[in-house]
């Protein structure tokens, strides 16, 4: 029997192309519709491109104020909006309601009290700071009350202040880049593009081939793979100034098939012809290949260096190892490779590493 759907209310201050609103257009392309029936509300007139990408979605969307096309209002808050709002929860009755800016999150907790109030969720993207009086106000009587916090990253949740959580409920969701969507005709047309074999199993990374990634490190861990993995392939996307010098190198280990994909204006398209995502550079931000590869459900293997140890709980969703180490590597990705109940365990884990966890745990009776 598949599960009741939720209804769920994402309440945002504009649909803007901008980070945050793009955010949420780029989650509604991979919402679990089987379990959320999921809407969306804005205030801002006139600040609405992605509405079209979200009704394509299949997410319904409603303006809370009105027409968005009334004359003379683009840009400027309708001051009926709580109301609007109001009307709208009762009418459409959400199990869930989860709030992205923060003085119209406030107006929303207050707004959703009561015995069949919908559970809160509160997303916070930036670090917490001071705020205009209203807003510290209003957050100061209702903050408590959100069932769940989703900072996207820990850094912004150590700097949610301790006496507003409720409890510690705090959990970091980091945004992944859009994907296109993956099964079997995408990953049979993706091996294609890239000369693939349709048996082989596949390896594959994204970079920019900056003097700081050491691609140096995966090719000696692909060298010692081929001598015991003949199937194997690795697909290297990206491209650089080091590209030449890694292509001798790959000569020199004797790497006749090693895949230089080149710059690629369609990474999301081709991540679903790999079977493992391998991440070997030390770099210190925040690693958006890894992310989307895990969006895309890939086991990885990464180094335990930077900002990938807040993204990939080794174990988890898939395999650190120290960097610069190519028989630690080599030997991770082999254990994936030779062993496709945890590559799907792993995979599985790291696509549903996302904002859905949350859901799931704060509508659990």
């Amino acid at each position: 029997m598949s599960p009741r759907r939720t209804r769920i209310l994402w309440l945002a201050r504009d649909l803007g192309a901008d980070g945050a609103a793009q955010a949420l257009a780029d989650r509604a392309r991979h919402a679990d519709t089987a379990r959320f029936e999921i809407e969306v509300a804005y205030l801002l007139p006139g600040r609405d491109p992605l509405v079209p990408a979200l009704e394509r979605a299949g997410l319904r969307v409603h303006h809370l104020a009105g027409s968005p096309g009334t004359p003379g209002t683009a840009g400027r808050t309708d001051p009926r909006w709580p109301w609007h709002l109001r009307r709208l929860l009762a009418e459409r009755r959400y199990g869930l309601l989860h709030t992205h800016t923060p003085l119209p999150a406030a107006a929303a907790r207050l707004l959703t009290l009561g015995r069949n109030a919908p559970r809160l969720v509160h997303s916070e993207q930036s670090p917490w700071g001071p705020r205009r009086l209203v807003t510290s106000w209003a957050d100061a009587l209702t903050y408590r009350r959100n069932d769940a916090v989703i900072a996207g990253s820990r850094a912004v949740g150590r700097t949610v202040p301790a006496g507003r959580r409720a409890g510690d409920r705090v959990t970091v969701v980091l945004q992944a880049p859009d994907l296109a969507d993956a099964g079997p005709a995408a990953r049979a047309a993706a091996r294609a593009g890239l000369g693939l074999p349709a048996d082989a199993l596949v390896i594959g990374t994204v970079s920019g081939r900056t003097p700081g990634e050491d691609q140096a490190t995966l090719l000696a861990a692909y060298a010692g793979l081929r001598r015991t993995g003949p199937d194997t392939r690795l697909v290297l996307i990206g491209g650089g100034p080091s590209e030449p010098r890694l292509r001798a190198l790959a000569a020199g280990l004797g790497l006749t098939d090693v895949v230089f994909a080149g710059s690629r204006p369609d990474v999301p398209a081709l991540l679903p012809a790999l079977d493992v995502f391998a991440l070997g550079s030390p770099q210190q931000g925040p690693p958006a290949a890894l992310l989307a590869a895990m969006t895309c459900g890939l086991p990885s293997v990464a180094t335990r260096a930077g900002a990938t140890p807040e993204v990939l709980d080794d174990g988890a969703q898939g395999l650190l190892v120290p960097p610069g180490d190519p028989a630690a590597l080599g030997g991770a990705l082999a254990g994936l490779l030779a062993d496709a109940a945890l590559r799907a365990r792993l995979g599985a884990a790291a696509a549903q590493r996302a904002v859905e966890a949350v859901y799931r745990r704060v509508l659990r009776p």
